[in-house]
């Protein structure tokens, strides 16, 4: 996917406090509204999708988790052992 070439656009309204906000900001960073604009709205975009993609556990969860990965005594279900199926036949 090429990002160089400016060939799409996004329009927005909004008040004119918010307006004044994102301009005061722009200048505050030494950038255009635009420089602004664009930085911001793809750093929480690309955030977001970060977020969506990584599952967070608690120090508690993730020791559970690994102990769970680490016992040899449980055997697989047949939920589990249909789903291996079902993930080979779609892996080939």
């Amino acid at each position: 996917m090429s990002t160089s070439k400016s060939d799409a656009r996004i329009n927005v309204r909004l008040s004119s406090d918010l307006k004044q906000t994102i301009e005061e900001a722009a200048v505050a960073l030494g950038q255009t509204v635009s420089e602004f604009t664009i930085s911001t709205v793809i750093r929480e975009a690309r955030q977001v999708l970060q977020d969506a993609q990584v599952t967070k556990l608690s120090s508690r969860d993730r020791d559970a988790f690994l102990a769970a990965l680490d016992d040899t005594t449980t055997k697989p279900n047949e939920a589990l052992k249909a789903a291996a199926r079902r993930y080979k036949k779609r892996a080939v």
